[in-house]
């Protein structure tokens, strides 16, 4: 399993790589082609999360989306960060995949086809990413570690809670114990006393 995750992510990352090795060489003539992809992605983000600010110069995001994937993609493929590295890769498809091919508005059929066969290809990249983002490789998930810590916590504190009721007890019946013994031998000795003084008198 793990030779085939080696395999696996290499094939995955090679197209972001090589995708934004090529939008860096050709910033300008790409930043004027995805002009209208661009309005697109401020107008969705505008929609979805209006408090990031998506820049306004075309070139200057087409350098931060390359960036994102000549990063996440070599993160993904050489198994650094490889979780963090799939869901960052993810995050940066789906405005480019909504906004770029929205093959439901295309009124050609021959463009709408194009578009369709766009989409769903990213769309196959991104189920590829969440698998990818979502596995921990045989190891328990962060959700897992924490429910599993909350339980272990709550059991320890039960179990002191239990130790010192114990030793309360324990202490409470030493008490008693001792308060009965004293109370016999007080009442020994008045009874001694009592005669002695019975003695006495009679003497």
């Amino acid at each position: 399993m793990t030779v085939t995750r080696r395999l696996a992510r290499p094939l995955l990352a090679s197209s972001f790589v090589f995708g934004g090795v090529q939008a860096l060489r050709n910033t300008p003539a790409l930043a004027a082609a995805s002009k209208p992809v661009n309005d697109e992605i401020r107008e969705f983000a505008g929609k979805v999360a209006p408090q990031v600010k998506v820049p306004a110069d075309d070139q200057t995001l087409v350098r931060i989306n390359a960036g994102v994937h000549i990063l996440g993609g070599l993160g993904l493929a050489t198994g650094r960060a490889p979780r963090l590295c799939s869901l960052a890769l993810a995050a940066s498809l789906v405005p480019t995949t909504v906004a770029g091919h929205p093959f439901w508005q295309e009124k050609d059929k021959g463009a709408r086809q194009k578009q369709t066969s766009q989409f769903f290809k990213n769309l196959s990249m991104l189920g590829g990413l969440i698998l990818a983002g979502l596995d921990t490789e045989g190891r328990p998930g962060l959700a897992w570690r924490t429910s599993h810590a909350v339980g272990n916590a709550s059991k320890a504190v039960g179990g002191a809670t239990a130790g010192v009721g114990a030793g309360v007890g324990a202490a409470t019946k030493g008490v008693s114990k001792n308060a009965r013994t004293s109370a016999k031998q007080l009442k020994r000795s008045a009874k001694q006393t009592a005669k002695q003084t019975a003695r006495s008198v009679k003497r």
